[in-house]
């Protein structure tokens, strides 16, 4: 029998944000592969699977275990957090599939990403248009990283940085704030996402100026507001443009 990758996206972490799909393909696969962080959250919903695990920055040596094992005849659900196609490993699933010429089905199954059960715990802050941008750059130059930041903030996009700090990237965040104070004021809302759907899941309202004095860490989601966002009681709302009684 053909053996299958199904690449699984399950979600910020809690089992209520795991989507049905995701939870049946987990449950039936011989053999559930990810990053060591995710599969440690997953032992915790499904112990009597087989997991495998591979460290960061592992990602190639991951998916090609998973192939492999697919060669085998074996269905294999390759997880990450999130979206499984929004910065997971759909992509280069399949890139190594076709450089292995591997003789394997593929499937992909979409998850909640940070942008979306960020959004949900801030408010509103993504009901207009938004550019998802990932502030790391192991694997795209920190030049093309700014200049993505400079024209969604020309085009006045709200904004969701991922990765916006880690131990070794402190001061890219800074950088991207400083571009964006070039279109924006300093009074715009900014909402900070942390440890999304897990137990010490929290968040904080700040603006653009105050942006640079944020606590803000490798676990956390941060959301810019475009020119319309605006903050009620802790809310962070960004209108779409429906006429609204008292805003009209």
């Amino acid at each position: 029998m053909k053996g299958k990758v199904i690449v699984v996206g399950f979600g910020p972490g809690s089992k209520a944000d795991m989507t049905l799909r995701a939870e049946e393909v987990i449950r039936t696969a011989d053999v559930v592969t990810g990053y060591t962080t995710y599969v440690k959250i997953l032992k915790e919903f499904f112990p009597d699977k087989e997991f495998k695990a591979t460290g960061m920055l592992k990602e190639v040596d991951r998916c090609r275990m998973a192939i492999e094992d697919a060669m085998q005849g074996k269905t294999v659900a390759m997880v990450s957090s999130g979206d499984s196609g929004i910065y997971g490993m759909t992509g280069l699933i399949y890139e190594l599939a076709f450089d292995m010429d591997a003789d394997i089905d593929i499937e992909a199954v979409p998850g909640v990403t940070a942008a979306s059960s960020g959004a949900a715990i801030l408010g509103a802050p993504l009901m207009h248009d938004v550019a998802i941008i990932s502030l790391s750059d192991l694997m795209t130059p920190i030049e093309k990283i700014m200049k993505r930041v400079e024209l969604a903030g020309e085009g006045d996009f709200v904004i969701t940085l991922y990765n916006p700090k880690s131990h070794g990237r402190q001061d890219y965040l800074n950088q991207a704030t400083d571009i964006l104070l070039k279109y924006r004021s300093p009074e715009t809302p900014v909402g900070i996402a942390r440890n999304i759907g897990r137990a010490d899941q929290n968040k904080t309202i700040t603006t653009l100026g105050k942006l640079k004095e944020a606590d803000v860490d490798m676990f956390s989601t941060v959301f810019i507001g475009n020119s319309q966002t605006y903050v009620v009681d802790g809310i962070m709302i960004t209108p779409r443009g429906y006429p609204v009684r008292g805003k009209e």
